[in-house]
């Protein structure tokens, strides 16, 4: 049985994306958008942005590629191709089995899209899910990947957050919000300073999540059996860039990057304050140049 794509709460945020100032240092990024068909006939749609060595942005639990729009555009500006993927099941991809949303299954899905692009040799990134899944991706692929990158705390590696573990023991699961105050939680949860976002968008989100909250508790619940996933020993001797906000409330940095460092010991480690679960959103100049700087260190652009 094929189920519905997931269409996510970031979807929402693109009006606020679309204004934020960082915008404004990359006016002439044009982001293209293209949808490939896998071996059985179900098609991925991804956007891209950008000339040069290619960067995989990998999107998280209930997200999508609109997530990475402006850190398409700085890596653009800085001699890259950023191409960013619906994962499958999710945004504008088709929909897919329900199981096809194990980790494992999601990285051979894409192991076939970036065939289907025709990379051999690229740079990985991935925020929350999208982290695991570049550890997924990078252990059952090992030649392909030049470099890591860890943006956000990644799932399958610790519990969740003391508060998202309280409204869940509430009954209130604020990654599926069904009323405008789950909402609002969910929204504070991601961000230190949550964006503010018009009641018409809220509310449409919302009924989304109320037409379709089965689906959403089944992918909910499928993702979780890989929810210890990043301490199986994933790690390997990539050069590996971590970039985890001491405010993340979704995943604490405090123990977080300790674990996830027993695995990459030598990364290069960035804790910044007053940052969130997704950095590429709320501070998306800081965390680029930080990650372009470790690119150029690494896998520098072509001439």
């Amino acid at each position: 049985m094929r189920l519905n794509p997931i269409r996510p709460l970031l979807l929402c945020l693109l009006g606020w994306l679309t204004l934020a100032p960082a915008l404004a240092r990359t006016a002439d990024c044009q982001i293209q958008t293209a949808r490939l068909t896998l071996d059985d006939g179900i098609a991925l749609e991804y956007s891209q942005a950008g000339q040069g060595p290619p960067v995989l942005l990998l999107h998280g639990l209930f997200a999508s590629k609109e997530q990475w729009q402006r850190f398409q555009c700085q890596l653009a500006a800085d001699g890259r191709t950023a191409i960013a993927p619906d994962l499958p099941g999710y945004g504008q991809s088709s929909g897919f089995p329900l199981a096809d949303y194990r980790l494992r299954t999601q990285a051979k899905r894409l192991h076939q899209f970036i065939a289907r692009l025709g990379l051999t040799r690229f740079d990985l990134a991935g925020n929350s899910l999208g982290g695991a899944l570049v550890a997924v991706y990078a252990r059952s692929y090992p030649r392909q990947v030049r470099t890591l990158a860890f943006i956000g705390g990644p799932f399958g590696l610790l519990s969740w957050g003391q508060e998202v573990e309280a409204a869940i023991e509430a009954g209130v699961n604020p990654f599926i919000p069904i009323t405008l105050a789950e909402l609002d939680l969910e929204l504070s949860l991601l961000f230190v300073m949550p964006p503010d976002l018009p009641e018409e968008d809220k509310r449409a989100q919302v009924a989304e999540y109320v037409a379709n909250n089965r689906h959403y508790q089944q992918v909910w619940n499928i993702v979780n059996l890989d929810d210890r996933i990043l301490a199986r020993n994933l790690g390997g001797r990539w050069p590996t860039w971590i970039f985890w906000g001491q405010s993340d409330r979704i995943f604490p940095a405090e123990n977080g990057v300790r674990r996830l460092r027993q695995f990459y010991p030598h990364a290069e480690l960035h804790t910044p304050a007053k940052v969130g679960h997704l950095p590429h959103l709320e501070q998306p100049e800081l965390t680029a140049d930080l990650y372009l700087a470790f690119l150029s260190a690494h896998s520098p652009p072509l001439p």
